[in-house]
C-alpha cells in the first residue's frame, strides 16, 4: 500500500496547538525539579525570559520556557487569557453552544424525523450571556492558576520596551531585565473609517459577545469566521441578518467549493440576505427601541453611493489589528508594517521589513501577522522558546488548522483548491482531489445530518497531502485527525465504524475508487 504523507515533520492540532516542524527529533521537556544549572538566570538579568502579553500565545510560551528550566515573568497588563479567553474563542463558543441547542430544539421537522415531538423552546438572553461570561472567567482563572502553580511570576502592569533587554512596568518608572523578551500583545478589532462604534447598537466582537440584547434585525459587516459565527448565534435566537461584504464573494477566506456549500447550508435556509462588493462607508449608532442604526453603502470599485439601510444593530467583523501601539517599539528603532512586527521564521524580531535580527527580542501571535489564530500563537510561542534554548524549530503554518464553529462546522488545513492549483503549476506537479460526502456515512445519516463533504487535495505523483477542507457535523473535530495523525498514514489503516472519524478514512480511500467521475465511499 502506498502511504499518504503530510509534507513536513510535525503538524498542528487545533486544541493542542503544537504545530511546529522541528529540524530534528524533539527533546524531552525538563521539569523544574530537574532544572539544569546552565539554564539558571544570568547575574546580568532579573529573568531569563520576560513575556509581554498573557493570551494563549504568551501563556503557552511561559509554560514551555519554564519547562526548559528558565526563570520567567509574564506581563499580563490586567488581561490574563487575552482576546481568546476574554473576548474571543472561549465566550463565542459558549454563545454558539447555547444558541445551537435552541436551534436544534426548535427544528421540529428534524426532531420528528427521529420520532421526537417538540412543543417549542424558550430561552433567557441574560442566562445565555451569563454562560459565556462565566466560562471566560473560569478559563481565565485556570490559566492564571497554571502559571502560579509553576512559580511563574505574573506582573499586573502592561510591559513596555524601554531599552534592549529591558521592560518598563507601565508608567511606574520601574524596570525589569531579561536575556530574552517575547512580545505577545495580541490584537484588537479593526474598525474601518466612517464606522462609529458605541459598543451598544454598533459593536465589534468585543461588544457582541456581551449579548446585551437580541436585535430583531442586525447587519454584519464582513462575512469571515467572526461574522459567520455570529450570524449562526443571531439567527438561532430569532434575528434576521444582512451581511455587508466588500469582496465579490461571501466567506472569502474559505475554499470556493466549500464556501458555496456553506452558503447553501448556512445562509439560504436561514433569514439571511447579503450585499456583495460594497463598503459600509458610514455607520451611525442608534438607540435600542427608539432610533435605528443607519448604514450607508458605497460600491467597492466606483465608490458611488448604492444604498442606505436601517437596522436595529450593526456588528463590525472586518478583521483585527495588531495591538502594538504603546509597546515601546520606537525605543528600539523597530519599524512595523501596518502595525505588524516583522519576524523571521524562528520568531526573532527584525528591525524592519527584510531587516536585521534584534538580539534577544521575539514576537509571536497576532502581533506578527503570520497567522492570526490563537493556537498558531501558542505554537509560535513554543517554537520561539525552542530556538531560544538552541533547538532550531520553525512553525509550518500550512499545517495549522482553522475552524468556524457554526452549525454545522467548517474546518480546513493547508491550501485551498485555487492556491493548490497555482502552486502545482508553478512547481510542476499534478493536483489530485478526493471528495467524500457525509450522506455516505452511516453516523451522519443516524444524526440526520447528511449535508457535508470532506475534500482532500494532494500531489498525484507522491500522494502528499496539501490541503483538507471539511464542512459538516463535527468538522472541527475531524480536521484534527488530519493534523495530528496524518504524518504517515497507511491507506488500509482501520478506523472505528460508523464514527465520524470514518469520514476521513473514506475520503482517503476515495481517490482510489473513482467511477465515472463520482467517488464511491466504502466501509473497510
Amino acid at each position: 500500500m502506498k502511504l499518504l504523507t503530510i509534507s513536513k515533520a510535525l503538524v498542528a492540532g487545533l486544541a493542542t496547538a503544537t504545530a511546529f516542524a522541528p529540524t530534528r527529533q524533539r527533546l524531552p521537556l525538563r521539569t523544574r525539579s530537574a532544572r539544569p544549572a546552565a539554564a539558571s538566570v544570568s547575574m546580568e538579568y532579573d529573568y531569563d525570559v520576560i513575556i509581554i502579553g498573557c493570551g494563549v500565545g504568551g501563556h503557552g510560551a511561559a509554560l514551555h520556557a519554564d519547562a526548559q528550566g528558565l526563570k520567567v515573568a509574564v506581563f499580563a497588563g490586567g488581561d490574563v487569557g487575552g482576546t481568546c479567553v476574554n473576548r474571543g474563542c472561549v465566550p463565542s463558543k459558549a454563545l454558539l453552544a447555547a444558541s445551537g441547542r435552541v436551534r436544534d430544539m426548535s427544528d421540529t421537522a428534524h426532531l420528528k424525523s427521529m420520532g421526537i415531538e417538540s412543543h417549542g423552546v424558550t430561552f433567557e438572553r441574560a442566562g445565555i450571556a451569563a454562560h459565556a461570561q462565566q466560562l471566560a472567567d473560569k478559563v481565565k482563572a485556570n490559566l492564571e492558576m497554571s502559571l502560579k502553580a509553576k512559580g511563574i511570576e505574573i506582573v499586573a502592569d502592561r510591559g513596555v520596551l524601554v531599552a534592549p533587554n529591558t521592560v518598563g512596568l507601565g508608567n511606574t518608572g520601574k524596570k525589569l531585565t531579561a536575556k530574552n523578551i517575547i512580545l505577545a500583545p495580541g490584537s484588537v478589532p479593526f474598525v474601518p473609517p466612517g464606522v462609529e462604534c458605541d459598543e451598544k447598537t454598533v459593536f465589534t466582537s468585543d461588544g457582541g459577545l456581551k449579548l446585551e440584547f437580541v436585535p430583531e434585525y442586525v447587519a454584519i459587516v464582513g462575512s469571515g469566521y467572526i461574522g459567520l459565527e455570529f450570524s449562526d448565534v443571531y439567527t438561532a435566537l430569532g434575528s434576521e441578518v444582512t451581511f455587508i461584504e466588500a469582496l465579490p464573494d461571501l466567506m472569502p477566506g474559505f475554499d470556493r467549493e466549500i464556501a458555496k456549500l456553506a452558503e447553501r447550508i448556512l445562509i439560504k435556509p436561514r433569514p439571511i440576505d447579503y450585499r456583495l462588493g460594497v463598503f459600509a462607508s458610514k455607520v451611525t449608532p442608534g438607540i435600542p427601541g427608539v432610533k435605528p442604526v443607519t448604514i450607508e453603502m458605497i460600491d467597492a470599485n466606483t465608490k458611488e453611493h448604492v444604498e442606505t439601510i436601517e437596522v436595529d444593530a450593526c456588528m463590525v467583523a472586518t478583521g483585527r489589528s495588531p495591538a502594538t501601539m504603546d509597546l515601546g517599539l520606537e525605543n528600539m528603532d523597530i519599524e512595523t508594517v501596518r502595525g505588524f512586527v516583522q519576524t523571521n521564521d524562528q520568531m526573532q524580531v527584525l528591525d524592519g521589513p527584510d531587516g536585521k535580527v534584534v538580539d534577544g527580542l521575539w514576537c509571536i501571535g497576532d502581533a506578527n501577522g503570520k497567522y492570526m489564530l490563537a493556537h498558531a500563537a501558542s505554537a509560535q510561542g513554543i517554537s520561539a522558546v525552542e530556538n531560544m534554548v538552541g533547538r532550531e524549530h520553525t512553525v509550518n503554518h500550512e499545517h495549522v488548522p482553522a475552524a468556524c464553529f457554526t452549525h454545522p462546522e467548517v474546518a480546513f488545513v493547508g491550501l485551498n483548491e485555487a492556491q493548490a492549483q497555482e502552486r502545482a503549476e508553478a512547481e510542476g506537479w499534478t493536483l489530485g482531489k478526493s471528495v467524500g460526502h457525509f450522506r455516505a456515512n452511516s453516523k451522519a445519516l443516524a444524526e440526520n445530518e447528511a449535508d457535508g463533504v470532506a475534500k482532500v487535495l494532494f500531489k498525484t505523483e507522491t500522494e502528499e497531502i496539501v490541503g483538507v477542507h471539511i464542512i459538516g457535523l463535527h468538522a472541527a473535530d475531524l480536521i484534527q485527525e488530519w493534523c495530528v495523525n496524518c504524518r504517515r498514514m497507511e491507506l488500509a489503516a482501520a478506523r472505528p465504524m460508523p464514527a465520524f472519524s470514518c469520514t476521513r478514512q473514506t475520503v482517503v480511500y476515495a481517490h482510489g475508487y473513482v467511477r465515472q467521475g463520482a467517488l464511491t465511499l466504502i466501509h473497510p
